[in-house]
């Protein structure tokens, strides 16, 4: 169980490393790209946290994603001071293009397991995450306590 979890982690590792390329950004960048994708318009701050960046890092990865014609800063049309960063046209076509096709397949092999089992493998999947977050933390902490 254990060397299939890693080689699913090492293939996601591929994809996001040449999905990175294609779309000529860094790894940085994709991970506000998903963010962004997952959870829709944010602030630089909200994306910040949501990624695990700090703000001048976060504010150096939208600089390229805008370069880039993947998202762009608008304003806030409830709350003219605040600044949301949105995926653009072109950002979302990248991630349907690259992505889609992998969901889409995904859905596909999870329509073959029965309602237990779909929610045996999501309390695993949130269990892995919960234990990859505490060791991101970890790390961040330069600790090697959890």
């Amino acid at each position: 169980m254990t060397s299939a979890v890693q080689e699913l982690q090492d293939a996601t590792d591929l994809i996001d490393e040449l999905a990175a390329r294609r779309l000529g950004v860094n790894r940085t960048d994709l991970r506000c790209l998903s963010r962004l994708t997952a959870r829709g318009p944010l602030t630089a701050s909200e994306l910040a946290a949501a990624a695990g960046l700090t703000g001048g890092a976060t504010t150096t990865a939208i600089d390229r994603l805008e370069r880039a014609g993947l998202a762009v800063r608008v304003r806030d049309t409830a709350d003219r001071r605040r600044v949301l960063v949105h995926l653009t046209e072109q950002g979302r076509t990248a991630v349907e293009e690259i992505w889609g096709p992998i969901a889409a397949e995904a859905q596909t092999e999870l329509l073959r397991f029965s309602v237990a089992e779909l929610e045996l493998i999501e309390t695993f999947l949130r269990r892995a995450l919960h234990n990859q977050a505490r060791h991101a933390d970890r790390l961040r902490k330069g600790s090697d306590e959890i």
